[in-house]
């Protein structure tokens, strides 16, 4: 995919084709500006990842140390289990997306065998960075995009030159936004709940947990903002996308709330209802992995050719599972920002609809104040001395409230706000409004009823 994109166009054909669009008036469409895209950015998400990816691995290798010492087998197993499954997978997507197999590169590859390739790649992405300023270099690509401007795209599209260090950082950029989900979702949540599980049961908080259930929620939180984010950035491809602070803001109180929330509600659960929780789990988990492949089979669709130029059917099939097994491990800790399209080349649906983000959070909500109130009535006389009535009410509050942002973000926040054909306040007007049209006589309205507008879909043609 990536090479694709990269492919190098004449200096003589960029040179005439700004030479005919100067030509013309600057207030048409046509025009574009090329610029020389000589400054390169610092690579801080890829030093972040790294930071949170050395963080929790020493926290947790401290505290299976510590449950060796005291003899707790179960936990020192599940701990390791969530610490070294999400670090090898994060070994096999750095090594896959830099294509590491087919070059002679012998220590990389023996930094990726102890578990230390992010630090490799962090050190690469900073040289690649303090030697990109120094000298011009020739550009690689050119990026076309259309600027934004109070959320609507306004002027004409301009070009960005794309050297080969920024090219290069683009590469890590983009392999540790995966690695950073993949750490997030398939060893920060379930490290969290165990560890936060572990506490209750042991009645008392070790220093070193209390360490590693920060640094997880922090993985967790930085891994849904990078979904949000790539989210936006695929479905607005055409657009330089820029995410203001308070943008940020709202997306970490929404964000931190949902997962603080439903982390605790299933922790809770399981401390009454152990066996239970593993089936609500397992549920959750069906759900969310056979859906994108029901509705692929129901279109009779084929599957996406050219994912990776070595891969056989039996290959691409296998990628997308561990994608899709990937989405639903999100999804049952929070809102994925995403709808899968096996039969895409990109794996993500283009448009997606209000409907499904709609579905997602009432459905999530009702399954969280059932498990709260069966909690409450089932609950352990452990909890005598805590006021669970008003725990109760905090949890239902902090879902509320993180729904809530939520809508704030799209309403007011997101950066493409106004290339939505409908955004939330449209959408709760006409549902109002239509609730009130069927509560009137048939008789009123017979003649002026109209069907509502398709609200589904919130993206202009």
């Amino acid at each position: 995919m990536l090479e694709n994109h990269f492919e190098k166009p004449r200096e003589h054909d960029i040179t005439e084709v700004v030479a005919q669009q100067s030509a013309a008036n600057p207030s048409e469409n046509g025009l574009i500006m090329v610029i020389n895209h000589g400054k390169v950015h610092p690579p801080f998400s890829v030093l972040w990842a790294t930071v949170l990816y050395c963080a929790e691995f020493i926290c947790a290798s401290v505290l299976s140390r510590t449950y060796q010492k005291s003899d707790d087998v179960v936990w020192m197993g599940l701990t390791i289990t969530f610490m070294l499954v999400p670090s090898v997978l994060t070994q096999l997507t750095l090594t896959f997306v830099h294509r590491d197999l087919g070059r002679d590169r012998p220590f990389v590859l023996f930094m990726h065998l102890l578990q230390m390739g992010p630090i490799i790649r962090c050190i690469e992405a900073l040289i690649v960075y303090c030697q990109g300023g120094k000298k011009e270099e020739p550009y690689v690509t050119i990026s076309r995009k259309v600027k934004l401007k109070h959320g609507r795209g306004l002027g004409p599209a301009f070009e960005c030159e794309i050297g080969h260090s920024e090219r290069k950082l683009a590469v890590h950029r983009n392999a540790f936004k995966r690695t950073a989900v993949i750490q997030a979702f398939l060893g920060s949540s379930p490290q969290l709940t165990l560890q936060l599980y572990a506490t209750i049961q042991e009645k008392y908080v070790l220093p070193t947990r209390l360490a590693l259930m920060i640094i997880s929620m922090i993985s967790i939180v930085y891994g849904a903002l990078v979904c949000s984010v790539l989210a936006i950035q695929i479905k607005y491809d055409d657009y330089k996308v820029r995410m203001k602070p308070t943008a940020y803001l709202c997306m970490i109180l929404w964000r931190g709330l949902e997962i603080a929330t439903r982390i605790t509600t299933l922790v809770l659960f399981s401390t009454t209802f152990t066996v239970w929780v593993v089936l609500v789990g397992l549920t959750n988990l069906f759900i969310f992995f056979f859906q994108p492949w029901v509705e692929f089979w129901a279109r009779k669709a084929s599957l996406p050719e050219n994912i990776e130029k070595n891969f056989s059917k039996l290959g691409t099939t296998v990628v997308l599972c561990m994608v899709t097994f990937l989405y639903a491990c999100i999804n049952i800790f929070c809102w994925s920002a995403v709808q899968l399209d096996l039969a895409d080349h990109d794996l993500v649906e283009k448009q997606p609809r209000w409907r499904s983000l709609a579905v997602y959070y009432t459905l999530r909500f009702m399954e969280n104040v059932t498990l709260i109130v069966l909690w409450y009535h089932f609950k352990s006389d452990f909890y005598e001395y805590v006021c669970t009535p008003l725990l109760v009410v905090q949890l239902i509050v902090c879902y509320s409230l993180a729904v809530l942002f939520m809508l704030i973000f799209h309403q007011f926040c997101h950066p493409c706000r106004r290339l939505f054909h409908y955004n939330v306040e449209d959408c709760l007007r006409c549902a109002c409004c239509w609730k009130k049209k069927q509560l009137q006589p048939p008789e009123n309205h017979a003649h002026g009823l109209h069907a509502p507008p398709d609200l589904t879909n919130h993206l202009i043609d």
